[in-house]
């Protein structure tokens, strides 16, 4: 039966910070939910953006032609042709680019719902232990940092979120100031869930040194933004340099999780097809 918080009970291998084990401190996670593999699955779908973002682009009707480096990704989301923002802007696929907002919004908050904070502080490492709060010496002691920081980045995430939701429910020329409100949580939130992650998933993945550099990127791109309040000669290049890297950096995070699970699951069903056929399963280690 799981366990509370993502962890799993294989067979007596998890154990407690005081634990009959000794030294092998912690709990193990569960690597085998299917809600895990949902979650990291729903990060993944994040590099969908690239493609509409061409579309739209492609069929831009605005006065002067559409250019990354001078139009803001907002402008593809523009309810009405007209004049917005000192120049023309006319984007016939508005619903579409809108759309993909929403949906990577939705998608941050599946991930941030249903990846557990024990599963994202190692990383979906097999084999890795995790300290609980409760089970350390104090909360503030350094071995429960990891879940506690995993803990932090899944609110993170979920703010930007609802933030990337908020930009595509509410177009820039609709309501100009909650659309900045939605796009100032995301680009704060998700740079810093980034960040964080980085440093926690040190030591359980390569893929750390990855995802922290894109959480910086995009967090000194932004600071820079508000740094000389939002006035900048090539807002569409800066914003991007500040929106890739965040899209990326989550669908990496989905995929090493996707992939670790999937992996995990894997064994898991071979074990019970050996245990089934009246084969004894193989001994699994404390990692």
């Amino acid at each position: 039966m799981g366990a509370p918080g993502g962890l799993r009970d294989y067979s007596g291998a998890m154990t407690t910070a005081g634990g009959p084990l000794g030294g092998d401190r912690g709990l193990l996670p569960d690597l085998a939910g299917r809600r895990e593999l949902i979650g990291g699955w729903a990060a993944i779908t994040l590099i969908h953006y690239f493609v509409v973002e061409a579309i739209a682009m492609a069929v831009w009707q605005g006065n002067p032609g559409y250019d990354r480096r001078a139009h803001v990704i907002s402008d593809l989301g523009a309810a009405h042709c007209g004049p917005f923002n000192g120049y023309e802007v006319c984007s016939p696929l508005n619903w579409l680019m809108n759309a993909s907002f929403v949906l990577q919004g939705v998608a941050m908050v599946l991930g941030a719902v249903l990846l557990s904070s024990a599963v994202l502080s190692v990383a979906a490492e097999p084999g890795a232990r995790v300290i609980r709060p409760r089970m350390a010496s104090s909360v503030a002691s350094p071995d429960a940092f990891p879940w506690l920081a995993a803990g932090a980045v899944r609110v993170l995430i979920l703010v930007a979120g609802i933030g990337q939701a908020m930009v595509g429910l509410i177009p820039e020329d609709t309501d100009l100031a909650l659309h900045l409100t939605g796009a100032g949580l995301y680009f704060i939130a998700g740079p810093l869930a980034l960040v964080v992650l980085g440093f926690v998933w040190r030591g359980h993945t390569q893929m750390s040194w990855i995802v922290l550099l894109f959480g910086v990127v995009s967090l000194g791109a932004t600071i820079y933004v508000l740094a000389v309040q939002l006035r900048v000669e090539e807002p569409g290049a800066i914003e991007r340099t500040m929106a890739y890297p965040i899209i990326l950096g989550l669908s990496l995070v989905g995929l090493v999780v996707a992939h670790r699970v999937t992996r995990e699951r894997k064994a898991v069903r071979a074990v019970s097809r050996s245990s089934v056929q009246g084969t004894p399963p193989p001994r699994r280690t404390a990692g």
